[in-house]
């Protein structure tokens, strides 16, 4: 009997895909939504959304507005966290490498995640 593959969690998660849909997939349970609810909410299949949720999909920019509503957080801080994760340097740009103190997470117990891209955008970034 083969052992299945271990849950992905923000430890195992390597791929930009991979975190956002661990990160929409808490936000979903924190608003107590079940996949089925959400999808109905966010006008998309279960199997979409569970396929975003394990790593493999992006949500439709035309579609940012009603998830944010979906999922009952505001659309500015929904937009910004995705943004921080598919275009970091244009993310570190307009809104520096660090969260401002009155700026909390989508998700508030939310370890540090590395970004190696975030890194290397300041890297570049840096007049030395």
């Amino acid at each position: 009997m083969t052992k299945p593959p271990p849950k992905a969690s923000y430890d195992a998660a390597s791929t930009t895909e991979t975190r956002i849909g661990l990160e929409v997939k808490r936000m979903r349970e924190r608003a107590g939504l079940s996949l089925r609810a959400f999808a109905d909410r966010a006008g998309f299949s279960p199997s979409f959304i569970s396929q975003l949720e394990n790593g493999r999909g992006r949500i439709p920019p035309d579609r940012y507005l009603v998830w944010a509503k979906a999922l009952g957080v505001d659309p500015r801080d929904f937009v910004r966290e995705l943004m921080s994760y598919y275009d970091p340097l244009t993310y570190s740009i307009i809104f520096g490498n660090k969260r401002r103190a009155d700026e909390p997470a989508l998700t508030a117990a939310r370890p540090a995640l590395a970004r190696p891209q975030r890194a290397a955008a300041k890297r570049r970034l840096s007049p030395d």
